[in-house]
């Protein structure tokens, strides 16, 4: 190695560990100053505290015997019912994944020709077949199309609309 390789490689080890302890001090430099106020900025701040109190809060209570007056009370005062769906939004939501492309032989909506002999069974068969189910020689109809969410109105209406659909 010459003597300029030399000089050269020890102004280059120089400026590189120079480099090294510049970023080492501004790295805990940064630490110390964030660890001052991490707590005053964010840990303290009222947004934070409710996001932090939502992740943690408890998804449902247990209830031991004895405890079920209040909890009874609580429960009764929540109202979860929700309006009835049309037949057009029980479509979109249930039937449609079935009913749009023909899967395992349910007619499509709009096809005439495969809805003329269902519809000639009357309209009571056909809302009964799809509220219990019905097992075919064209196909397989699960209770209300697989979704035990559905109200027997609610299902109703979604053959109402099917059958208008497809006269």
């Amino acid at each position: 190695m010459s003597d300029h390789d030399k000089k050269f490689f020890d102004t280059f080890m120089l400026v590189i560990g120079g480099m090294v302890f510049v970023t080492l001090i501004l790295f805990f430099l940064a630490r110390s100053m964030s660890g001052d106020t991490q707590e005053q900025w964010t840990k303290e701040d009222p947004a934070y505290k409710a996001a932090t109190e939502a992740r943690l809060k408890p998804a449902g209570y247990v209830v031991k015997t004895g405890d079920a007056e209040p909890v009874a009370a609580a429960v009764a005062a929540v109202d979860v019912e929700q309006a009835p769906r049309t037949g057009a939004e029980v479509f979109n939501e249930a039937c449609a994944a079935c009913h749009v492309a023909g899967v395992a032989g349910a007619p499509r909506l709009g096809d005439v020709a495969a809805w003329n002999d269902r519809v000639a069974q009357g309209m009571d068969t056909l809302v009964e077949h799809a509220i219990k189910g019905f097992a075919g020689s064209a196909g397989y109809m699960p209770a209300k199309g697989g979704r035990a969410d559905l109200s027997d109105a609610e299902t109703a209406a979604a053959v109402e609309y099917m059958v208008e659909k497809s006269k």
